[in-house]
């Protein structure tokens, strides 16, 4: 089991119509590392919404026949997307679109809201229909209704927000108006940038910006909804300090790209100071630091710098398989396919292991294998996060303690259970050191929870929902 976040959502408006799709595209391909089940791009076209969506990474479900596809437009948004709430299926593609009675909107989110059961209860007793199983289409929904009541998108959206509890990083698109949203706990991260023609860009991470050649403006503010429309920007921070922040710091250990930067701080240096607070903490005699690819690899480079023990490739990535790979039955296989040991770097050789995380211990048992099957003499695992005990409501692909092999064994019978040699986990107490601040969400650590723990937090609850209900129809 890998951890995975929800999604990476991308917008974009110019002052003139323009190709936005290729634009939109280029943004989704930096974000793919956040969403690999499917992707959608909606391009408006002076009003008329023009869309793509399907399961698949970008590079598969837009071809250059299907970019060439799309008219010039002024606005488009995208999504990259792996389910946390609802499974993967065409009806949860997004982005959402909706036609109302005031015009239309497209929706993309990142995140999960914590109170999106009850949500959903209060809606559907109000006689709402969902065709969907995200917690997205919720967002929707309100949305839709307060337009219906108000006289601007930007005022529906504020209205709405207020109903929400959770994560929730949000691109809205209507017919006049790109609007960017996030909580005010800032969970999740969202920036915004200027393309040299005057194009406002809008993206999960900064290195989305980069790929369109965007100049990284700053941060969508925890609590700011910002409307970009032909008249110009307009910041509305009625939200703001609302509610403490709790960045998500899984964003930092393993989420974002490590050549983003994310609300002032670099990734890349906040893995490479998990890394040397590693070697502070868990000390071994080693020959060779390796680092799993590709989120490992920093902190590898952390540990070596602070323990001075040489830092080396002992673990390559095959970085050509895609979604649509044929995966071997076995998991055994699947690894061995995805990584191979480098044998000369690793024969004989006293290793330090570093990678992100630990969750079954299946996969990191599978490498330490690897390893041991290419001659190293010994392997001390090293993790740049500390244990996983408890389930994330936020985004993170933890709903419940199933499956964490923390929750049931102490560091040195996990050790034992992956053939490792040793194990040390990232301190729990250290995690401020990463990006200099207390303002991070670590529920998945520390059980701190910034709100209020939902009834049934499993991420399928409404795709049971939906089955049952085929089941009973049957």
């Amino acid at each position: 089991m890998s951890l995975r976040e929800e999604c990476g959502v991308f917008g974009v408006m110019a002052p003139e119509p323009d190709d936005v799709a290729k634009t939109v595209y280029y943004g989704l391909f930096a974000l793919q590392h956040r969403g690999q089940e499917s992707c959608g791009i909606v391009v408006n076209d002076d009003g008329v919404f023009f869309s793509h969506k399907d399961l698949g990474l970008v590079g598969e479900v837009f071809s250059r026949e299907k970019l060439a596809s799309f008219p010039h437009g002024t606005m488009a948004v995208g999504h990259t997307r792996y389910a946390t709430t609802g499974n993967a299926s065409r009806r949860n593609c997004q982005p959402i679109e909706v036609n109302h009675q005031k015009g239309k909107m497209a929706l993309a989110h990142n995140g999960n809201l914590s109170n999106a059961a009850a949500l959903r209860t209060e809606l559907e007793l109000s006689g709402a229909i969902f065709h969907s199983s995200s917690d997205t289409e919720i967002i929707a929904y309100l949305i839709t209704k307060e337009r219906l009541k108000t006289d601007s998108i930007e005022e529906a959206v504020c209205r709405a927000i207020k109903r929400l509890e959770g994560a929730y990083s949000l691109i809205v698109m209507s017919a006049q108006k790109l609007i960017c949203v996030r909580d005010p706990h800032g969970f999740r991260p969202l920036c915004f940038g200027r393309t040299p023609d005057g194009a406002n860009v809008v993206a999960s991470e900064s290195c989305a910006l980069t790929s369109v050649g965007a100049e990284f403006i700053r941060d969508v503010e925890p609590g700011e909804v910002i409307v970009f429309s032909r008249t110009g920007m307009e910041s509305r921070r009625e939200r703001c300090g609302t509610l403490p922040i709790r960045r998500c710091i899984f964003e930092y250990i393993y989420f974002a790209r490590p050549d983003s930067v994310l609300d002032g701080v670099s990734v890349q240096s906040a893995r490479i100071r998990a890394g040397e607070i590693l070697a502070r903490s868990y000390p071994v005699e080693a020959d060779l630091t390796v680092g799993v690819p590709d989120s490992g690899l920093d902190a590898a480079i952390g540990y070596s710098r602070a323990s001075g023990i040489p830092y080396g490739i002992g673990l390559i990535k095959n970085k050509y398989i895609g979604r649509t790979f044929i995966a071997p039955d076995h998991r055994k296989d699947q690894v061995r396919i995805k990584l191979s040991a480098v044998t000369e770097a690793v024969r004989g050789k006293r290793i330090v292991l570093i990678d992100d995380s630990i969750v079954r211990g299946t996969t990191s048992r599978q490498i330490v294998t690897l390893l041991r099957d290419a001659g190293a003499k010994e392997i001390h695992m090293r993790v740049s996060a500390p244990p996983f005990l408890f389930p994330c409501f936020y985004g993170t692909d933890i709903d419940s303690t199933e499956n964490l092999i923390a929750c049931r064994h102490s560091a040195d019978e996990i050790a034992a259970l992956i053939g490792a040699d040793s194990l040390g986990f990232l301190p729990v107490d250290s995690l401020r050191e990463l990006i200099a601040s207390r303002d991070y969400c670590g529920a998945c650590f520390d059980c701190d929870y910034p709100t209020a723990i939902p009834a049934d937090p499993k991420k399928d609850r409404f795709e049971r929902k939906i089955s049952e209900s085929f089941q009973s129809c049957k």
